[in-house]
């Protein structure tokens, strides 16, 4: 019996995963990898001044670095990257399943950030800082039209990938509906809806909430303004016209945490 095609996918899919290696570059993005247990980390490639700044890093790790002559940096990194002589490859980060983000045990209620189809790595990992800095449970993608982890998301996190859970799931309307089903509110941020974030959160802090943001110019699809429980927007001060979205996902996580 021929295989579903889907399945057949799926099977690519895990299977590309698992080849697949990432180059994280600049001396705070391999330091922080360097350091996290959680990196399967593969080659260090630094200059000998790098290779001292990270010294501690690199023998905490166990690593063996490969040192490099800095007008012929040996890591394969795109010409405008930004490496101040560190490179490290390394596997993505296994974050586990939508339930062992979204039902993590913490102080608080829980706050998510389901993003629709914002590829930007730069967008995307200031998102992950945001997180990180407001104490959300991760940032959630989809595993296509999103940002994969690379050296330029990983360099403007600034050391958040390593501690902030990004999954990438197959359908982000899926993604809610589920989310829904563990008692989470999903609100959904449009420039045009007619409730604020705090108005909607009113009586409702004590809940887990999911915050959904969409690219900048296309916002939400339709199928997620569908399946959120409310669309809201950010309380300007003025008639301002938007943020960008990393702006944007930083004041929703403001104006959503518990109190």
């Amino acid at each position: 019996m021929k295989k579903p095609n889907w399945v057949i996918e799926k099977e690519q899919s895990k299977k590309a995963a698992k080849q697949e290696t990432v180059w994280l570059f600049g001396l705070h993005a391999v330091r922080d990898a360097l350091l996290n247990d959680r990196r399967i980390r593969l080659r260090l490639i630094v200059t000998k001044n790098a290779a001292d700044k990270l010294s501690s890093a690199i023998e905490t790790s166990g690593m063996l670095p490969e040192i490099s002559d800095p007008r012929k940096f040996a890591a394969p990194l795109d010409a405008g990257s930004v490496h101040q002589g560190a490179a490290l490859e390394v596997k993505p980060l296994n974050w586990g399943t939508l339930e062992d983000v979204a039902l993590a045990s913490g102080q608080t209620p829980p706050r998510l950030v389901l993003l629709d189809q914002v590829t930007d790595p730069h967008n995307v990992g200031a998102i992950l800082r945001s997180a990180e800095v407001f104490g959300a449970n991760a940032v959630i993608g989809t595993q296509r039209h999103s940002a994969p982890e690379t050296g330029a998301l990983a360099k403007t996190a600034s050391g958040a990938l390593e501690r902030q859970p990004y999954l990438r799931l197959r359908n982000l309307a899926d993604t809610m509906i589920q989310l829904q089903s563990m008692g989470y509110l999903i609100l959904g941020l449009d420039g045009t809806a007619e409730t604020t974030i705090e108005a909607a959160l009113r009586d409702h802090r004590d809940r887990p909430v999911a915050l959904v943001l969409g690219a900048e110019g296309p916002g939400l699809r339709q199928r997620s303004k569908e399946t959120v429980d409310s669309l809201v927007r950010i309380d300007f001060a003025a008639n301002f016209g938007s943020l960008n979205v990393s702006n944007a996902a930083a004041v929703a996580l403001y104006a959503a945490r518990p109190k």
